[in-house]
């Protein structure tokens, strides 16, 4: 098993690992900035419940897509953080790819750099990863092409300028050069949609949450890089 910064370039290697050149960082920046201000009716900050979150965050982002009870739905750390605002914050929920809420989310990640992804599959999300694990091999699309067939079976091999990935997804919300900017995952699977001519899921669509939950189990043990920088 091989993170996608394995099949990067070594100068590519070399812009994540350096904290003081990797553009992510700006995101994290930001984001430990929000962590600490008053949002919402309640004026409270994320800090106000949580505290400092390089020890209350820490190892969260492992254990993410799950089930939240409240909500009685799969979340990703994204929706979760938008749950939090509202129930605690009484905030308006931030937008998909917006560049609060994806700075917020790459600080809570990067708490949990270097842990390994440790999703758990139970009686609660089953259903959610077996329809996640079904999409994943499933073809879709004009090219009817499926994950599986780029990630499992030609992983290594040359498509155009790219080496096809594994397809793991321990890097986001990640910093890529073709975007100019930070996306988060779900960005990145629609990406691939978009690239076997496909019709695009929804952000939050629940078959989206479902193939990450999937993907997150399938990078079990791989160790999170958020924010990773990719091609």
């Amino acid at each position: 098993m091989k993170s996608g910064i394995e099949f990067a370039s070594e100068d590519l290697r070399k812009l994540q690992a350096d904290d003081f050149a990797n553009p992510g960082m700006l995101w994290v920046a930001r984001g430990e900035k929000l962590w600490n201000e008053p949002a919402g009716k309640t004026g409270k900050s994320c800090a106000a419940c949580h505290g400092a979150a390089r020890q209350s965050m820490k190892g969260v982002a492992t254990r993410y897509p799950r089930i939240d009870p409240g909500a009685a739905r799969l979340v990703n750390l994204e929706g979760r953080i938008n749950l939090c605002r509202a129930r605690n914050q009484d905030a308006e929920p931030l937008e998909h790819e917006s560049e609060e809420l994806l700075a917020l989310t790459a600080y809570v990640a990067h708490q949990s750099r270097g842990l390994p992804l440790d999703v758990a599959v139970d009686w609660q999300n089953r259903r959610n990863f077996e329809r996640g694990r079904e999409l994943y091999h499933t073809r879709i699309g004009q090219m009817n092409l499926s994950c599986s067939q780029c990630h499992d079976r030609n992983w290594g091999k040359q498509l155009l300028a790219e080496t096809i990935s594994q397809g793991h997804g321990n890097a986001y919300p990640a910093y890529r050069l073709e975007w100019q900017t930070m996306g988060s995952l779900a960005r990145r699977i629609r990406a691939c949609f978009y690239g076997v001519r496909a019709g695009l899921p929804d952000y939050g669509a629940p078959e989206l949450l479902d193939l990450e939950l999937y993907l997150a189990w399938r990078g079990k043990g791989l160790a999170i890089e958020t924010p990773g920088v990719r091609r």
